[in-house]
């Protein structure tokens, strides 16, 4: 299946939206991932495979969809089949940032945007995204999609400094330090070692 720009991101959505009102469906989803920084204009990649859920909003918390619930799944797949899409355009591939915390005051930053009476994307704040790409970029190195859509991010020694603490809180082990001291250093953060304490 080819991957999707943003325009086609926003139809799906849309036509996601309209669908599931027409069910009597209503959904808040939150997204992150490269297809969140391409809706939200942050980053010039035109393309990405899919959208990434992180779960769902409620008044109290994200919560995670483990398993999507069977109504949303299968209006995903109706548009994936109308629109030639691949079948899991939307996945749940990154709710195990729910299992150790998400950054602080993540809920708050989230931005949020209407598809329909059926959809309500909630979209992940750019400096949330630092620190998910920064994780990221650490797993898969400086070639990865991760680290350049950090790059093009362009946070800051501070922004760069909070987020490293984030991910350590989820994997705190001497190789996972060790490699991200590589990374902020590529990112021209010096004396990073000494910067995290």
């Amino acid at each position: 299946m080819p991957d999707l720009d943003t325009e086609q991101l926003e139809q799906a959505l849309r036509n996601l939206g309209d669908l599931l009102a027409r069910r009597w469906q209503h959904y808040e989803l939150v997204l992150i991932g490269g297809g969140n920084l391409m809706l939200r204009g942050l980053i010039s990649r035109t393309t990405t495979k899919d959208l990434d859920l992180l779960g769902e909003r409620t008044a109290e918390a994200v919560q995670p969809l483990r398993p999507m619930p069977a109504e949303l799944a299968r209006a995903i797949r109706d548009v994936a089949d109308t629109l030639g899409l691949a079948p899991d355009w939307i996945n749940v591939g990154p709710q195990s940032l729910l299992d150790l915390g998400l950054p602080v005051g993540f809920e708050e930053r989230l931005e949020r945007a209407d598809y329909g009476n059926g959809l309500a994307v909630w979209l992940a704040s750019r400096f949330d995204m630092v620190c998910f790409k920064l994780y990221a970029a650490v797993d898969q190195g400086t070639r990865s999609h991760h680290f350049q859509d950090l790059q093009e991010l362009r946070p800051s020694r501070d922004e760069l400094l909070a987020a490293a603490r984030w991910t350590m809180s989820h994997d705190p082990s001497a190789g996972f330090r060790g490699l991200l001291i590589t990374i902020l250093e590529q990112l021209g953060v010096e004396h990073a070692d000494a910067a995290l304490g």
